[in-house]
């Protein structure tokens, strides 16, 4: 651990005088893949790498955003109703002003230094943590508080409308109501949640493959048209559905007949894997980590088997991750086709983890993977101005 990075004189350094500061989390899923915008379960937790803003308020309508990580600076009228997305980094805070100021917050001008340490590009939700950090902060300046519930929304809806990403609400949802040692058990459609804790003997080690294929976004569309059509097509025979967490396994199975095997196989992916995650649920709680890692396996396999967003590299890690001492469950995690992997492992053995891994990928692909250590973390909040350097192997 190196000499913490203090944003207070970086603040001090771009804009002059004093800030507030603000942090929100990135997260990982451990289980519940495409099933959010199917209205279905999710596990995910908080992870201890955060996006943070250091901010203070001026006198006229000016949203003045500088990014540490960007190196560069955008400048907005918050008084301007016209504001129209840039395609970058900085839509994700000034979609986040735009959607607060339609919903009838008074927002003033401000100076904000952004610097992020969620991996971007990983599949860790680095743009719903700017998104939240965002939030909380001009909302604090204008003296306003939100629910968590309400929070979480009004970050999604920036990111549907201001950003054009049609995201479903897990990651601002997650990065809003974390808690420290805890995953969180969100129902998609009621937007009820639980937390489940985790035990103190594991940690979340994350696996990122350095590859991200180009097919990504254009797949993800046309899953989401998949599961759409496999809903169309059993409305029929089950009258009053409105999304696969209608279906259960025995009336996809009774009406196989009706879906073309493409369409029966994403379907059967989203169902199952709903299942699976109210498994894993009943495993934590029962403190039984192999049949965590049971329904962990069982769901990789499911998305490289029947909803095919795996890919090579992802799939390498996972075997990599099984062969290691202290594996207790080990999937990709995120939209697929490259990113990273989540494992859960005996805390003991993370290190030794981390170091067999990077070295057993790189010697297989050339690729140097960066292998991430986190505990699940606390959701967003108020933060101090020292962040400790972190070293990733």
């Amino acid at each position: 651990m190196g000499k913490a990075y203090n944003l207070a004189e970086r603040f001090r350094a771009h804009f002059g005088g004093e800030g507030r500061f603000y942090r929100a989390p990135g997260r990982v899923n451990l289980i519940g893949e495409h099933t959010d915008y199917n209205d279905g379960f999710v596990l995910p937790a908080a992870i201890d790498f955060d996006c943070w803003l250091a901010v203070s308020p001026r006198p006229d309508a000016s949203l003045i955003l500088r990014s540490d990580d960007f190196d560069q600076t955008c400048q907005v009228d918050l008084s301007d109703n016209t504001v129209r997305p840039s395609k970058t980094w900085s839509d994700y805070p000034v979609g986040v002003a735009v959607v607060l100021k339609k919903a009838g917050y008074q927002l003033q001008g401000a100076n904000a230094l952004i610097h992020g340490e969620v991996p971007i590009g990983a599949g860790l939700s680095s743009s719903a943590a700017l998104e939240v950090a965002s939030a909380y902060a001009f909302l604090d300046l204008a003296g306003c508080r939100l629910d968590g519930v309400q929070l979480a929304q009004l970050c999604q809806r920036a990111e549907n409308e201001f950003v054009g990403a049609r995201c479903g609400i897990m990651d601002q949802f997650v990065s809003v109501q974390g808690r420290a040692g805890h995953a969180l058990l969100l129902d998609c459609r009621s937007l009820e949640y639980e937390l489940v804790p985790l035990p103190d003997s594991v940690q979340l080690v994350i696996s990122n493959t350095m590859v991200k294929h180009e097919l990504a976004s254009g797949e993800y569309n046309r899953r989401r048209a998949e599961c759409e059509e496999a809903v169309r097509r059993l409305s029929p025979v089950l009258p009053g559905i409105r999304a696969l967490r209608d279906v259960n396994l025995e009336q996809l199975e009774k009406n196989r007949s009706r879906l073309p095997e493409t369409i029966w196989r994403r379907a059967y992916h989203v169902i199952s894997e709903n299942v699976r995650v109210l498994q894993a649920v009943a495993a934590l709680r029962a403190g039984n980590l192999r049949e965590l890692g049971q329904a962990m396996a069982e769901s990789h396999q499911s998305l490289r088997d029947f909803y095919e967003v795996s890919c090579t590299e992802l799939d390498l890690m996972v075997e990599l991750a099984n062969q290691q001492r202290g594996i207790y469950g080990a999937r990709m995690t995120g939209g697929g086709f490259g990113g990273c992997t989540v494992n859960v492992v005996d805390a003991q053995h993370a290190d030794e983890f981390q170091r067999q891994v990077a070295d057993a990928y790189q010697q297989a692909t050339g690729l140097t993977p960066e292998i991430y250590i986190s505990a699940a973390a606390d959701g967003a909040g108020a933060a101090t101005p020292e962040i400790p350097l972190r070293a990733t192997r």
